[in-house]
């Protein structure tokens, strides 16, 4: 008896559609290569098709399904276009939610560090680098994380030009990373901030004894100067409404010879939410911008000097991140739930098949106020 015949006719009709879908994104259902998908649960089909990622992810967190290769399959999918392919109640809400109701206000700018931030730095620490930095390393002349790392930190310090003495605000600190790197290698001072308890404590620890001040705090209550600002990893949650008031603070907060470098996640096509798995799991109320929507919020305030892709460079990182996490899980079964294991599976080679899709870039941008005296020179690759 063929497997599709032990289905109702309901399921069957489900089955067949999410099957014809599947076969553009070349995915076999229970088939045998690595980006295939195997079935648990018959009611997936009609799941995936109601509620799109959102179904997926929770169907596999539910253990409904697995494959060998998340990744790949995720970035098959995606080469497929079938996210264009399926349009589902959920990612109306979200949108709808999104266009009345500024989801990044002040008011709301804690949730995140709360939901995603504050969950255990045991967690970040047995995953991410010893520096801890929690977003994309650099691999060009990199051969394990630690490398890459510091490579994308040096990266960074050398397109802002750097100097001793210098004041430097670094908007989304994490754990102290690279305020803490900055001030040992190129002689500056650091504010750092964050809107996670756990990220503050932590990094004031780790960074004692050096000339930075980490603070919990909200980038639009700041009113001091810096000779240069950097945000790596931030700008994803700060939503499209607050874009443009982003850029105009950065600006007040900036010297008029000074420099900003925006590193962010960026997305092929402009939209005003996010995943919508990715929402209620991960990071909520989270988004990422569109290259269209950045020049708009920066036009008028700042000259831009330099745009620096290097997203597949994340999928590497990914894929390390979740290396270390899969071998320490043991470490932390007592702690956390089977089911947060596979959320954070599908959480990180989500990600990663994201990136090597090409669905997902990673922009590092840099501007000044009114374009660098004698020509910008920063560009470091």
């Amino acid at each position: 008896m063929s497997y599709s015949s032990t289905l109702s006719k309901s399921q069957k009709k489900f089955h067949d559609r999410v099957k014809e879908l599947f076969s553009h994104a070349d995915v076999e259902i229970n088939g045998q290569r690595p980006w295939d998908i195997r079935i648990h649960n018959d009611n997936f089909y009609a799941r995936v098709l109601r509620s799109g990622t959102l179904g997926l992810g929770e169907s596999y967190m539910d253990g409904w399904w697995d494959t060998d290769q998340l990744d790949e399959f995720i970035c098959k999918l995606l080469r497929g276009d079938l996210r264009n392919k399926i349009k589902v109640i959920d990612d109306l809400i979200l949108s709808l939610q999104a266009k009345f109701t500024n989801l990044q206000n002040p008011t709301r700018a804690y949730e995140v560090g709360e939901h995603h931030y504050d969950i255990g730095n045991d967690l970040y620490e047995s995953m991410l680098d010893r520096r801890m930095i929690y977003s994309c390393a650099y691999w060009k002349n990199a051969a394990d994380l630690e490398e890459a790392q510091k490579e994308k930190l040096d990266l960074v310090c050398r397109k802002l030009e750097l100097q001793p003495g210098m004041k430097v605000l670094d908007i989304g600190c994490g754990w102290g990373g690279t305020a803490k790197f900055a001030a040992q290698n190129y002689g500056v001072e650091v504010v750092g901030i964050s809107i996670s308890k756990e990220q503050v404590d932590l990094a004031k620890e780790r960074c004692k004894g050096l000339p930075i001040d980490i603070r919990l705090q909200d980038y639009r209550s700041l009113d001091e100067s810096f000779d240069r600002i950097l945000s790596i990893g931030m700008f994803e949650h700060v939503g499209y409404k607050n874009y443009r008031a982003f850029m105009a603070k950065t600006k007040d907060l900036l010297n008029e010879n000074g420099l900003l470098l925006l590193h962010t996640i960026g997305s092929n096509r402009t939209k005003r939410t996010g995943d919508a798995w990715m929402n209620k799991y991960i990071f909520p109320n989270a988004m990422l911008p569109s290259a269209k929507q950045i020049t708009q919020a920066f036009e008028k305030l700042f000259v831009l000097e330099d745009w620096h892709n290097f997203g597949p460079d994340y999928d590497t990182t990914l894929m390390h991140w979740f290396k270390n996490f899969d071998s320490s899980w043991h470490l932390f079964q007592d702690k956390y739930t089977a089911r947060f294991y596979r959320m954070w599976k599908f959480y990180l080679l989500l990600s990663a098949g994201c990136f090597r899709a090409r669905h997902n870039h990673v922009w590092q941008i840099v501007l000044s106020p009114k374009g660098f005296p004698g020509g910008y020179k920063g560009r470091c690759t």
